[in-house]
């Protein structure tokens, strides 16, 4: 059985459907059936069943069966979900009702179901936030049922962002269609923490999704050259390893005085020179 995994708005889980025979490709737009109506959802990945995730599949610890997919969606169905008017006209309400509230939250995105029942705001905060009193206001406004859904500054970027340090499209927004995670380690692999965290901060703040895309080429290249500390011979030298030129493909090596009264020396060494001797 064919998987595909269904996004019903950029800041959404991914949900699994099965493709029911038609032929899709990522990127198409479909109708699936949920637990709270018909949706509009755009196909974001293929998977084989037993690699498909937990989203939307269990249930109390039993498996629960991986619904179809109805169709392919047409023009109107996209046109109707995606009223640029409509949703202008609630997000200006929505941030309004917050502001005169007085709540610490920003508004981000709003999305509408299929049949227009039900919409979901998309908001980024420091913190919890106490809105029941906003979802009553903007369910007797739009007489439709409201749920808002707290999303991170990564989701905010991928949203409402545009070109990154680059010069080029944000990755997130472009091709990303799940975020990894990106730790400080991927950054001194590549020998980039010098720069400083806000040179390798995207604009949502965190560290670059970037770093990801070439970590495990540096840590193969970083495994070929010495450890720091070990000992080589340079021309007949004895002297220590005390840094690394990762992409050169070289190091610093430390080379001790020949007389009490001269300095240290550091060079660097192509480890790949054929004359070379550890």
């Amino acid at each position: 059985m064919k998987i595909v995994q269904v996004q019903f708005a950029p800041w959404d889980k991914v949900y699994n459907f099965s493709t029911a025979g038609l032929d899709l490709a990522v990127g198409d737009y479909v109708i699936v059936e949920t637990e709270m109506g018909k949706e509009l959802g755009k196909i974001i990945a293929f998977c084989l069943e037993k690699e498909k995730t937990d989203i939307g599949t269990i249930d109390n610890g039993t498996a629960k069966e991986i619904k179809p997919i109805i169709r392919k969606a047409v023009f109107e169905d996209v046109e109707k979900v995606t009223d640029q008017n409509r949703k202008n006209e609630v997000m200006n309400f929505c941030r309004e009702a917050i502001e005169r509230t007085n709540l610490p939250m920003k508004l981000i995105d709003a999305h509408f179901s299929l049949d227009g029942n039900r919409i979901n705001f998309a908001f980024t905060s420091d913190g919890r936030v106490d809105f029941r009193d906003l979802v009553k206001e903007l369910a007797a406004k739009f007489s439709a049922n409201i749920r808002l859904t707290q999303i991170g500054t990564r989701d905010e970027a991928k949203i409402t962002g545009d070109c990154g340090p680059c010069g080029r499209g944000l990755c997130c927004r472009d091709f990303l269609c799940e975020f990894s995670s990106i730790t400080s380690e991927m950054a001194e692999a590549q020998q980039v923490v010098h720069r400083g965290s806000e040179r390798i901060s995207g604009m949502c703040g965190r560290l670059m999704c970037c770093l990801s895309f070439e970590y495990e080429g540096y840590k193969e290249m970083a495994g070929k050259l010495p450890p720091i500390g070990t000992k080589v011979n340079v021309d007949g030298v004895r002297g220590t390893v005390c840094g690394h030129h990762i992409l050169k493909q070289t190091v610093d090596v430390k080379i001790p005085p020949e007389k009490a009264d001269e300095r240290e020396t550091t060079i660097e060494v192509d480890i790949n020179r054929k004359n070379k001797k550890k």
